[in-house]
């Protein structure tokens, strides 16, 4: 049969987008060379602007700024000048999907850095799978998650309860009450933190959790006064670190006699509370703004220079800052032409780089991060006292948990 121009030209297209759709290997191809069009990467940056979490994002979103920034300045990925594409999904889990689905589709952005509560990275996660495409995420977050499609750059519940949990039942006491936000982050990390107790004798004599963005704490006040735990156990997330804090200090508690010892609570909420409503609590995390090294030094002056003298740097921060650079050295590996995110995971895989906390390397088997858990007392200057480091990094167990599973490159396995 012969084919005129405009037939050829319609049954071309048409078969293109069955190709598109038949044929994932193509699409992939075709979109790796997209991705590294006019000298450009295109990278998603989803952290809210605004909304109940915006307290915490905010800060995420100028320590990811801030790493891109400095590679373009220091000529870029292999001559290629990194672009951001910014959306603000305002603390809304649907926002955070549609949000998503417009960078990875719209925008053909090859990677995204996004998400502080495990609501917003649960409610984006099947884009990126569906997609095919790459999430970086930051944030300490409950662990029990093995997907290929994420790089997790914050800590896992072993890297900040194993230490911790009891180191503060010998100073304190086995009493323990937990309050959280109301949303998945928080009840698996007191599953975790109740093995734990479980194992050490300890018990909880109360357990509860508030909605996101709740700041009237005044029944729970008067709970701790009744219970009078050994310790309050905090995953309050957002805004509501800064009522509970304020609340606890205007009601006359003690933290020398009931310390609220908390997984959440960063320089970065410490700086909106006030020094004083914090002053005498505890966190556990892998980074504190005090910690000396050249390389924290560095990122401190750099992030106070671009930001403004008066900021913080924190422990979701600085991951997000330093996953940008691990991002950076995977892309380094490849060509333009291979530049996917596919080939971005695999060259990932095994990386290390000093951060301002220490030396991180990605786990290959579960795409987590090798981190240095350490406890901090808040002070009343707004920043940390740290009391305790690991002598060494701690491995990555999201599953540490759950014993008969574990999360392995091949997927997720029983055992």
């Amino acid at each position: 049969m012969k084919l005129g121009r405009r037939t050829f030209i319609k049954g071309t297209v048409a078969a293109g987008a069955v190709t598109a759709a038949g044929f994932p290997h193509i699409w992939i191809k075709d979109s790796s060379l997209a991705y590294a069009a006019s000298g450009e990467i295109k990278v998603g940056v989803l952290f809210s602007l605004t909304g109940t979490t915006a307290i915490v994002e905010e800060s995420l979103h100028k320590a990811t700024i801030l790493a891109i920034e400095e590679i373009n300045a220091a000529g870029g990925i292999n001559g290629m000048q990194i672009k951001p594409i910014v959306e603000d999904p305002a603390s809304d889990p649907a926002t955070f999907a549609e949000k998503a689905r417009k960078l990875v589709l719209g925008d053909k952005c090859v990677s995204v850095f996004g998400s502080y509560t495990s609501a917003s990275r649960k409610a984006v996660l099947p884009v990126f799978e569906k997609r095919k495409n790459l999430y970086f995420y930051p944030t300490l977050y409950e662990g029990r998650e093995c997907s290929k499609n994420v790089i997790y750059t914050g800590a896992v519940p072993n890297q900040q309860q194993d230490e911790f949990v009891p180191w503060l039942i010998e100073k304190f006491g086995k009493r323990w009450y937990l309050i959280g936000s109301n949303y998945i982050y928080p009840k698996e990390e007191n599953n975790y933190c109740k093995k734990l107790l479980a194992e050490a004798g300890a018990e909880v004599v109360h357990e509860e959790y508030v909605p996101l963005g709740h700041s009237e704490f005044s029944s729970v006040i008067n709970k701790f006064r009744s219970e009078k735990p050994d310790v309050i156990f905090s995953t309050v997330v957002g805004d509501s670190v800064v009522a509970l804090h304020r609340q606890y200090r205007a009601a006359g508690l003690d933290p020398e006699k009931m310390p609220m010892a908390s997984l959440t609570t960063s320089e970065n909420e410490v700086a909106a509370m006030g020094g004083d409503a914090a002053a005498g609590h505890f966190t556990s995390a892998p980074y504190f703004m005090v910690h000396e090294s050249p390389e924290n030094q560095k990122f401190v002056e750099a992030y106070r220079s671009r930001w403004g003298g008066d900021k913080v740097t924190h422990f979701v921060s600085e991951p997000s800052y330093f996953q940008v650079h691990l991002f950076k050295q995977a892309v380094e590996k490849l060509s333009a032409g291979d530049i996917s995110p596919k080939t971005i995971v695999e060259a990932i895989k095994g990386e290390e780089m000093i951060a301002p906390q220490g030396r991180v390397r990605i786990e290959p088997e579960n795409l987590h991060a090798y981190l240095w858990p350490k406890i901090g007392q808040s002070q009343s200057d707004g920043q940390f006292k740290v009391l305790k480091t690991t002598s060494e990094w701690l491995k990555p167990e999201p599953y540490k948990a759950y014993q008969n599973q574990v999360c392995t490159e091949a997927g997720l396995k029983e055992i």
